[in-house]
Formats: C-alpha cells, structure tokens, sequence
C-alpha cells in the first residue's frame, strides 16, 4: 500500500499532523504501536478510574474567542471548536524555595507584582528580561538552536541567582531535555506558555481531546492504524521509501514524520546514520526524567485546606536539575491536584500526583519484584517530602499508582524513558534524509498545544508546502 504521507506515532502532534494534511485530501496513514492514542499523553483505566498519563495541566491556555497565541492558532488549523478542548483555567499555583514564594495564575500581572514583592531589587532586571523574552521569535524554525542558553541570558539581566532558579524551576520540570540548563528557545516557549498565558485543564482530562481530535482526523478519511509497530524505515541511501511493520507489512509513502523521537527514528533506519551525514551530538538520547505518584483520596485537597493547583518546590539552596545519584531525588518536585481548576462541577475524585526527578538506570536495571518493592517504598518518601509543602492528605488515601522511568519506555519507546526525549531538538524537523521529517517533543515545541503546533507545522512545510 502506498500513501501520501505516513505518520510514526498517534501522539497529539501525530494525530494534528493528520489531520492537517487530510484536510488537503492526502492520503494519510498512523501508525501506533500501542492499543491506544496519545503517547506521551494518554490515559489509563485503573480498578474503575480514569488517569491520564502525562497530563498535569495544560500551558497556554486562551479564553474562549482568544484571536491570538499558540492555542487559537491551533484550533484555527485544525478546523476544531473552543468547546472540543473545554479548558477551565487553574486557580493559582506557587513556586516555593526557602524563604521565598512566588505565586502565579493566568495573569501575567499578578506574576510580576509576585517578582516585584519578593524581589525588590530585581524587578526593573526582571522586565527587561520580559522584554527580551517577548521580543524572541521562538517559532524561527532556521535560528541557530544552540546559540544561547538560559542560565546565560538570566545572567545578563538577573543579579539574584535565587530568582534565577526559581524561575527555571517549573519551566525545566515542565519542558527541558537538558540537565542544568535549557536552550534559550525551549526557555522563552516554557516562560510564555506557563507564565504569560498559564495553565488550564479539561474537566473529563486529555481523554477528552484526544476523542475530539481522532474524531477529526477519522472523519476526514485519515486512517489510524493501531498494533502497527514499525519494525524498520526503508531507505534508498538519499530518501525514505516506506516502512515495515512488526508483523511483516510493508508500506510505502511519499513523505514520513514520525514522532518516535530523532534518536529512536535513526534506530529505525535500515541503512544506521554515518558521522558524515548525522552529528554525533544529535545521536545523544535524554537522561533526565521522572518517577511520578498518583494518590486517589477519600476527599477533595479543598476539604483539607489545599487550593492550590501546582506547587513546584524546592527546599535546596540551589536548584539541582539531572538525574541523580539516588533513585529519586526529594529535595524538590511538583505537586499537582487536578481538582483546583475552575471547573463548572467538582470531579468525582479527589487526587493529588507528586513528580520528583529519577535515575533512569535504576528503574530500567531492577527485577520485577524489585521493581515493585522500589515503587512502594519511593512512593512513602516523595509522599513524606511532599507533605512539606502542603497538608498531609496521608490518612485520606484510597488508593494509589506509580509510574517510572521504564513506565514511560514501555509505552512511548523513549530511550532512557525520558519524558522530554533528547537534548538536542531540531526546529527544521530536517533529517538526513530528504522526505524525513521530526515531529514532536524532539522537533522542540513542548507541552500539549506545544506538541500539537508542531505537526501541524512539520506537515505545512515539509508535506504541503512541498506538494
């Protein structure tokens, strides 16, 4: 069977990437390994609960009838309504070190009089920086990718290293590959999505996109094909010519994205890169990821005092960033309870997850009952952490999950099990290969709406724009 394009990966930025190019009547074909959509956001069900995978909040968020930013535009090419993604936005969040706290919601204004409060001396610093922030075109797809780092520009601007992690802080959690630092570019979409336009989430969760975009996609002839691993990517030596599955099927294409991830797409190839057409650094998969916790309660975090829709903390001096020495590092993490969004009811459950960084060759080395011996005891100690920062909902707990470094291996192939793929991203999408093209967490948009633009992208230039 041949197609127009064939897309590795029903991911948010595949599934968009379908889309659009369906929309153009180019015959399109998904392919997942998997049973189910999502990848990196999905959704799971557990003794009669619904939990998504990734989700903690979604960045960008825009009001309904928003002309402008990353999330109008999305819905603009994609053809999808407000109410397909029904966001309700979060009621306040904080970023706790010791002796200081900055608090922020959706607007950016109550976030820089947090700065100003907090940082006196910093805070003529910290608008020139917002400036320079709001000037930078993050959607250049030709600038130089490793031209500036974060911790670099921070420095020109900000005199109080104390401010200058606190501001990493939610913005690495949340998006870097990189360990102590981010690209500048990765920097200025984080900074924008989380504290320009802020955080929201659906009421029924991402399972609630996902249906609507497949529904799309499904609808305009797009075909999804689940079960359908690619074994290997064919290639004549200058182009990609088709794929073969798993179980033997082989398919041709035109063009082929994939969102596999660049390090695991070149581990797919029939012909492996040489040093003369791929750079060495560009075969460096991730090392930073995560352990994550999830706590079902008897109640909702209100009822116990907990409003508060993330909490990123941190009870270091320093702000430590890579994976560490120990199977989890509690001396910072996120706490989020997707009840406190302004929701038009409550949810059914109550719920906290609790993230902390992970040694990756810990989790992937352990037998199973090692494994889950691991999970047990490493859910009491970032639970106990966590409780620090916000009252201990502990006696309340019905039920609980853990997901790992080989959780998110198992069910998204990322080498090393890291969430946010490789360090080194590529804007262009460009491989080696002429037809080739990266979507997705390693092509550098982040976040769900982050994610999703960027197969729209892909697709408008490397597939419809080439037609």
């Amino acid at each position: 069977m041949s197609y127009d394009a064939i897309i590795i990966g029903a991911g948010l930025s595949g599934l968009a990437a379908g889309i659009r190019l369906a929309y153009f009547d180019k015959s399109v074909c998904i392919l997942e390994r998997h049973t189910t959509i999502g990848g990196l956001n999905s959704f799971y069900r557990l003794r009669g609960r619904n939990h998504d995978v990734g989700l903690h909040a979604m960045t960008n968020y825009a009001a309904p009838g928003t002309r402008t930013g990353p999330l109008s535009k999305l819905l603009r090419q994609l053809r999808l309504r407000w109410e397909d993604f029904s966001l309700s936005p979060q009621i306040e969040s904080r970023v706790v070190f010791p002796g200081k706290t900055l608090r922020f919601n959706n607007e950016f204004a109550f976030f820089e009089q947090q700065v100003a409060d907090q940082f006196p001396a910093q805070i003529d610093n910290f608008r020139r920086l917002t400036q320079r922030i709001d000037a930078f075109d993050e959607l250049n797809l030709d600038q130089n990718e490793k031209a500036l780092t974060a911790r670099q520009v921070l420095g020109e601007h900000l005199g109080d290293p104390l401010l200058i992690d606190m501001l990493l802080c939610p913005l690495m959690f949340y998006g870097s590959a990189t360990a102590r630092d981010m690209d500048f570019n990765q920097f200025v979409i984080m900074f924008k999505s989380i504290f320009r336009e802020g955080f929201a989430r659906p009421f029924q969760g991402v399972r609630l996109i996902l249906k609507n975009v497949v529904r799309k996609y499904k609808s305009l002839g797009g075909e999804l094909r689940l079960r359908a691993g690619v074994k290997r990517i064919v290639t004549d030596g200058q182009h990609a010519t088709g794929v073969v599955l798993e179980d033997g099927t082989e398919l041709q294409a035109k063009q082929i994205l994939t969102s596999a991830g660049y390090v695991e797409t070149m581990q797919l190839l029939d012909n492996p890169p040489t040093d003369d057409t791929v750079p060495r650094d560009a075969l460096q998969p991730g090392d930073v990821t995560f352990v994550e916790t999830i706590s079902v309660l008897d109640r909702m975090p209100a009822d116990l005092g907990h409003s508060d829709t993330i909490v990123f903390y941190n009870d270091c001096p320093d702000f430590h960033y890579e994976n560490p020495a120990d199977p989890c590092d509690i001396r910072s993490g996120i706490i989020c309870s997707p009840n406190n969004f302004q929701y038009p009811q409550p949810l059914t459950d109550g719920a906290i997850r609790i993230t902390a960084l992970a040694n990756n060759r810990h989790w992937m080395q352990l037998t199973e009952d090692a494994y889950v011996a691991e999970k047990r005891r490493w859910y009491d100690r970032m639970v106990e952490s966590a409780v620090r920062f916000m009252p201990d909902f502990r006696p309340h707990v019905i039920e609980t999950d853990v997901f790992t470094p080989r959780t998110i291996r198992k069910f998204t192939g990322h080498v090393n099990g890291c969430v946010y793929g490789a360090p080194k991203k590529h804007l262009s999408g460009r491989t080696h290969l002429d037809n080739l093209f990266i979507c997705g967490t390693d092509q550098g948009f982040l976040g769900i709406v982050g994610s999703m633009l960027s197969g729209i992208s892909m697709a408008n230039l490397h597939v419809l724009k080439q037609s």
